[in-house]
């Protein structure tokens, strides 16, 4: 049995067959057209099929109670939009599984519509959460969201997640890969020689930002995303995970995208790589982790391969040197 963790006495017992998903995308198709965010993008992959044109064919559909193994079930990340704490707090106790509630921070110029940007607003988000069965988080956004923040503040959180999806354009300005000019404004004539680049970009951002969580791993943006195997070649996988491994940085098991696949999440595990899970869904469906369950099982995962956050005094943001 998978066992919820909330850090009470007793865990709640609950099974991969109580956590599966039934018609999890129809609320969504229905999304009205407008300027894709990048939570409302991948949302609206998955509807299109694109995430599950790119799932694990060795990964059973389902899988029992009996198989499962004996691991905390913990959703990394949890943004409140269109639910808010105490509708979160509901559907954690509910499914069983222990949230890390994130939010968006960094500067303005990374136009969201909520964005901590600064110690107070920090603290704020901080003290929602302080005392609530939850971790508390933030999803940095670019190079320099360090500059919006103190080091004292930063450590007060219980860990920081960020991704590789805004990327440097040929300006030398931030381009979210989602949307649609990106190709353009990147420049992915040639897919291969952007891939390099995409590559190093997320060693860079491991190695210049103290962060515990890479999400959305080796997600792809449009032009590519249907080669996935053809791109993400073991050198390349190699050359992240070395990254993780080398600044302790865990690669998110993502529920909503069911990426990564289990080629590079095999590399990752035999290198000995943290592994944490994130949902990543709006609303209703927050904390659905069938793909990370099944990934668990058809891994082998223990407990020593998922991420904890770490104690006070040993955070990246405390411990590295930048």
């Amino acid at each position: 049995m998978l066992r919820q963790n909330t850090g009470n006495a007793r865990g709640v017992q609950v099974g991969p067959s109580q956590l599966a998903s039934r018609g999890v995308w129809g609320r969504i198709a229905g999304m009205e057209a407008r300027k894709p965010t990048r939570r409302c993008f991948l949302a609206e992959a998955a509807v299109a099929g694109v995430c599950s044109a790119l799932g694990v064919a060795a990964i059973a559909d389902k899988t029992t109670d009996a198989d499962a193994p004996d691991l905390p079930l913990v959703d990394y990340h949890v943004h409140l939009d269109n639910l808010g704490l105490e509708k979160a707090l509901e559907i954690s106790k509910r499914r069983g599984v222990k949230f890390g509630i994130v939010e968006h921070a960094g500067t303005r110029e990374n136009k969201y519509p909520a964005i901590l940007s600064n110690d107070e607003e920090l603290k704020r988000h901080i003290a929602m959460l302080e005392g609530k069965p939850v971790y508390k988080g933030v999803q940095t956004e670019w190079t320099d969201w360090m500059g919006c923040f103190s080091r004292e503040v930063v450590a007060q959180l219980d860990y920081v997640l960020t991704d590789a999806m805004t990327f440097p354009g040929k300006d030398g300005g931030r381009v979210k890969l989602w949307e649609r000019d990106a190709p353009d404004r990147v420049d992915m004539s040639d897919r291969n020689a952007f891939m390099e680049r995409y590559v190093d970009w997320y060693v860079e951002i491991m190695a210049k930002q103290p962060i515990d969580i890479l999400a959305n791993a080796s997600w792809l943006p449009a032009p590519l995303a249907g080669e996935w195997d053809a791109f993400w070649t073991p050198p390349r996988v190699k050359r992240v995970v070395d990254a993780a491994l080398k600044y302790g940085v865990a690669i998110e098991i993502s529920s909503s995208l069911k990426l990564p696949r289990l080629s590079f999440l095999k590399q990752a595990k035999e290198a000995g790589v943290k592994f944490s899970f994130g949902s990543n869904i709006r609303g209703e469906r927050v904390g659905t982790l069938d793909y990370c369950i099944q990934v668990t099982q058809a891994l082998g995962l223990k407990r020593g391969d998922l991420f904890t956050p770490a104690p006070p005094g040993k955070k990246p943001i405390q411990i590295r040197t930048l």
